[in-house]
């Protein structure tokens, strides 16, 4: 047995399709966080990002795009919310990747990054640990 999203993709189960593409699929959440509430999905079904290669990664890239356009049309925004949740320990329920694509508009009860995060100091910044945590990630393995 797949994921939720794969039987989505088969037709097992009933999705309301915004836009699609050969390597994606966007359809309305069934629990939006607000009106419009997107999202959009690889049709090759992996748990993580990493997992896909560079046209599969162009792919949903693009179908993110063709639903921020149809979202901006429609709830005449420019303004967006894009988030994955890339593993478990990030927040991921559906073991298939999905980025939530959500329109934003004045007063539309959305937050910032910040929200998510709010005992995280927002004083000065600790350029020294920046620089060397930097460094760290340019080496590779």
């Amino acid at each position: 047995m797949g994921t939720l999203f794969e039987s989505i993709l088969s037709g097992q189960i009933p999705s309301h399709c915004v836009a699609q593409g050969e390597s994606w699929y966007a359809f309305l959440d069934i629990f939006p966080r607000r009106e419009g509430h997107t999202l959009v999905i690889p049709r090759k079904a992996v748990q993580r990002l990493s997992e896909l290669n560079s046209q599969e990664l162009n792919g949903l890239m693009e179908g993110i795009t063709v639903v921020q356009q149809r979202l901006g049309a429609h709830f005449s925004t420019t303004d967006f919310t894009v988030c994955l949740h890339d593993g478990p320990l990030a927040g991921q329920e559906v073991p298939h990747v999905h980025f939530h694509v959500l329109p934003r508009t004045q007063g539309d009860g959305g937050g910032t990054l910040m929200s998510m995060w709010p005992s995280t100091p927002t004083s000065e910044p600790d350029h020294q640990s920046l620089a060397s945590l930097a460094t760290s990630l340019q080496v590779v393995n």
